[in-house]
């Protein structure tokens, strides 16, 4: 039994190392391999094989695994794992199995330091000290640093669960985005956000659309201004997963309408083209989910780059010219989740 430990700051979290029929003296040979070798994976070499991704972690990487044991997957609901093999269902068992996998090689030492890391899948987990032990998602951490010829593999105690709904879906469960999905309803743009190719999406709430002057919601649902609809909507819209992180270290980020946005962070808020960002990172199975706390309003502009603020008394006339009553907001201070 191999001891190691883990540094961050001055806390020090002991790890056991149970992997059985591992050997340091034993030259490092695959993932896969590694793992079926040890003995305490069988359901995880099962898995992969189902989802026909052994091929895949044995190649060149390099890969850091997460590793479910047997007990791990043995804490799932009856009948979970036997599901999960089914051909019918090897999609969602490979969105599960490539969110245990991190690209390069990550050891215990750099895993302390981080508060997320970027899966296969696309999704995020979250890592954290706790009380001296680390967690990835609510899984404990309960052996590191296992030397594979491609990588490494760090053992969890729980099977770890990415978001099966899409960037839709995840914002009716979230309850706070009616207006949203009304407006991308009308504005045909369900599928769009429904589909395969990932996408970012800064999402107003429901108090953020009615921040908007009376009767501007109403009269951009109507047919004759869908096509301001889509525009609007798009503008909020970013290709690719852009998690908040990497948004605040840009200076612009290109929407799908054309338009650029701008970040910022002012006195310790966050703000997206003056919209402030009050919730990051929200995961979905196509993309991530930021709420912001305004409406943003695409101009001719924007389509050329201009930096704009949210929506003002200005655009909403331009966009619903019967409603041109002046409208303030406020900025509001990026809440922490």
């Amino acid at each position: 039994m191999l001891i190691a430990r883990l540094m961050y700051g001055t806390a020090f979290a002991t790890v056991l190392v149970l992997a059985q029929g591992y050997s340091e003296a034993a030259a490092p040979k695959d993932i896969v391999t590694t793992a079926v070798e040890s003995g305490s994976f069988k359901t995880l070499a099962a898995a992969l094989n189902a989802a026909g991704l052994v091929e895949t972690l044995q190649s060149k990487g390099p890969f850091t695994v997460f590793a479910p044991s047997d007990e791990a997957f043995a804490k799932l609901p009856d009948g979970t794992v036997a599901t999960l093999l089914k051909p019918e269902n090897k999609s969602r068992l490979i969105a599960i199995l490539t969110y245990h996998v991190v690209p390069g090689k990550v050891m215990a030492s750099d895993v302390v330091k981080l508060s997320a890391a970027a899966t296969v899948n696309g999704q995020r987990v979250a890592i954290k000290l706790d009380g001296g032990t680390v967690k990835v998602d609510q899984a404990r951490v309960t052996a590191t640093d296992i030397a594979c010829s491609n990588g490494t593999i760090h053992v969890i105690d729980q099977v770890l669960i990415p978001s099966a709904d899409n960037i839709p879906t995840t914002a009716e469960k979230a309850g706070s985005f009616k207006t949203l999905l009304a407006a991308a309803k009308a504005a045909g743009l369900v599928s769009v956000l429904s589909g395969d190719k990932p996408l970012t999406i800064f999402a107003p709430t429901d108090e953020a659309f009615a921040k908007l002057p009376a009767g501007t919601v109403e009269s951009l649902l109507q047919s004759e201004n869908k096509e301001k609809l889509i525009a609007i909507l798009k503008f909020h819209v970013v290709p690719g997963r852009v998690f908040s992180d990497e948004v605040l270290r840009s200076k612009e980020l290109k929407t799908v309408q054309g338009g650029m946005l701008t970040p910022m962070m002012k006195d310790g808020a966050a703000t997206i083209n003056g919209a402030g960002l009050v919730a990051t990172d929200i995961d979905s199975s196509n993309g991530v989910i930021h709420v912001i706390d305004s409406v943003m309003m695409p101009t001719p502009a924007a389509a050329k780059g201009a930096q704009l603020a949210p929506a003002t008394a200005e655009h909403i006339a331009q966009v619903c010219p019967q409603k041109s009553q002046t409208i303030s907001y406020r900025v509001a201070r990026a809440h922490r989740r």
